[in-house]
C-alpha cells in the first residue's frame, strides 16, 4: 500500500523525479502522442515533405476543420500528433518567434533556431509546478540556407534532427518502413509517395482523402499544400486506393 502511495506521488508531481530517474508526467504525455493519428516528415534532396493522417471520430465532422499541418512561416511548416489544442498553442508560439525574427533581423528564422526555441518553451513545462507537459509532438521542417531541414520536438522538450521520421499512432511500424525504403537521393515526388506508403503501414486502411500533405522545396523555399486531388493521384500511383472501387 505504501508503495502505491509513493508511486502516486511521483505520478502527480511533474517536478519530482522517481527513484529510477523518470518523470512520469512526461512519459504519460508521450503516451498521449501515441493516441493521436500519425504524421510523417521526410527530407529529400530538393525539399521537405510533411504528411498527416486526419482521422475523424464521426462522419459528421467536417474534415477541413481538423488541422494537422500548419504554416509557421513562408519557408517552414509544422505537423503534429497528439492533443490538438496543445499543438495550436505551440504553433502560435512558433509563429510569434518567426515574426520576431523577421521584424528584428529582416530575415527568415532558421529551422534549427525555430525548433530549439520551441523545445525550450516545451521544456519549461516539465519543471514548473502547477503545470503539465504538452501532450503533443511536432515535426518542424523547411529550408534553411538553401538546405532542407527536418526536426522532431517531443514532450520532453528535446529536439532531434531526422532524415525521415514518424510521430503518433503506429509510429513503430511506420518508422520501420521508412528505415527500409528511405534514400537520401530521392526527389520531392518520391518523398510524397513514400510518405503516403509509410502512413498506410500504420493503419488498416488509409483513406487518401483524409491525408494532408505539404512540401517546401529548395527552389521556391515556399510551403505549398497539396490539393485533395493531387494527394489522391499520388495515392493511386502508389496503388493505395483512396477512391471507392467500381
Amino acid at each position: 500500500m505504501q508503495g502505491n502511495q509513493q508511486q502516486q506521488a511521483y505520478d502527480r508531481g511533474i517536478t519530482i523525479f522517481s527513484p529510477d530517474g523518470r518523470l512520469y508526467q512526461v512519459e504519460y504525455a508521450r503516451e498521449a502522442v501515441k493516441r493521436g493519428s500519425a504524421s510523417v516528415g521526410i527530407r529529400t534532396a530538393d525539399g521537405v515533405v510533411l504528411a498527416a493522417d486526419r482521422q475523424t471520430r464521426s462522419p459528421l465532422i467536417e474534415e477541413e476543420s481538423i488541422e494537422k499541418i500548419h504554416e509557421a512561416d513562408e519557408h517552414a511548416g509544422i505537423a503534429s500528433a497528439g492533443h490538438v489544442a496543445d499543438a495550436r498553442q505551440l504553433v502560435d508560439f512558433a509563429r510569434r518567434q518567426s515574426q520576431v525574427e523577421r521584424l528584428r533581423y529582416d530575415e527568415p528564422i532558421g529551422i534549427e533556431t525555430l525548433t530549439k526555441r520551441t523545445t525550450d518553451h516545451i521544456q519549461q513545462y516539465t519543471q514548473t509546478g502547477g503545470a503539465r507537459p504538452f501532450g503533443v509532438a511536432l515535426l518542424i521542417g523547411g529550408i534553411e540556407d538553401g538546405e532542407p531541414r527536418l526536426f522532431e520536438a517531443d514532450p520532453s522538450g528535446t529536439p532531434y534532427e531526422w532524415q525521415a521520421v514518424a510521430i503518433g499512432g503506429g509510429r513503430e511500424d511506420i518508422q520501420d518502413y521508412l528505415e527500409e525504403e528511405y534514400t537520401p537521393e530521392m526527389d520531392l515526388d518520391g518523398g510524397v509517395t513514400l510518405a503516403l506508403e509509410a502512413l498506410a503501414e500504420g493503419t488498416d486502411e488509409l483513406d487518401a482523402e483524409s491525408v494532408d500533405i505539404a512540401t517546401v522545396d529548395t527552389e521556391s523555399e515556399q510551403l505549398q499544400s497539396l490539393s485533395g486531388e493531387e494527394v489522391t493521384d499520388y495515392a493511386a500511383e502508389a496503388d493505395l486506393g483512396g477512391e471507392d472501387d467500381e
